[in-house]
């Protein structure tokens, strides 16, 4: 079984340590990505529709568009990860979040749409991890202008999508 090491802190962006810190400690990374998608997905199914275009506030996403966040965070960060891996130097931009959820039409999709697509990025992400050498999960390259390891860039995937969860459960069931 392939193990991947967490990062440490200057491996990351200055604000993202955070998510890979929801990650055990164990290595286990492919395995916890996979676990998070089932128990993401299950969480999801479990909502009732209504629940799924609620906005706990005004201008917060619904549950579908952090569905859809989450998806195209982890496409970009993956990408990110295979530039990176292959030794590829370019400096990569940063992405506005908030432009590409507005723009996604994520509420408009129905829940088993956005959750079938999340399962085949998180099967790319997954294969692409598995295939990864010791020395490329280690190197690293600039993004939204601040370096950082093709490691942390998965632990970031994994733990962004616990951060998400932890925010529903605790934002948006309570209303």
């Amino acid at each position: 079984m392939k193990t991947i090491d967490k990062p440490r802190d200057d491996e990351y962006q200055s604000n993202e340590p955070m998510f890979g810190k929801l990650i055990p400690d164990d290595g286990l990374l492919l395995d916890h990505l996979a676990s998070n998608f089932h128990r993401t997905k299950a969480f999801m199914l479990s909502l009732a529709a209504d629940k799924l275009i609620y906005r706990y506030t005004k201008d917060k996403w619904t549950i579908k568009e952090i569905i859809m966040h989450m998806i195209d965070m982890e496409r970009i960060y993956s990408y990110r990860m295979l530039c990176f891996a292959r030794n590829d130097q370019t400096i990569l931009p940063g992405f506005n979040d908030r432009d590409y959820v507005l723009n996604s039409g994520a509420n408009d999709r129905d829940i088993k749409d956005l959750l079938e697509e999340l399962e085949a990025v998180r099967n790319s992400t997954i294969a692409l991890l598995k295939g990864l050498t010791n020395e490329a999960l280690l190197r690293s390259g600039i993004m939204n202008g601040h370096p950082v390891s093709v490691r942390a860039l998965a632990y970031h995937i994994a733990g962004h999508e616990i951060h998400h969860m932890n925010i529903i459960k605790e934002r948006y069931l309570s209303g």
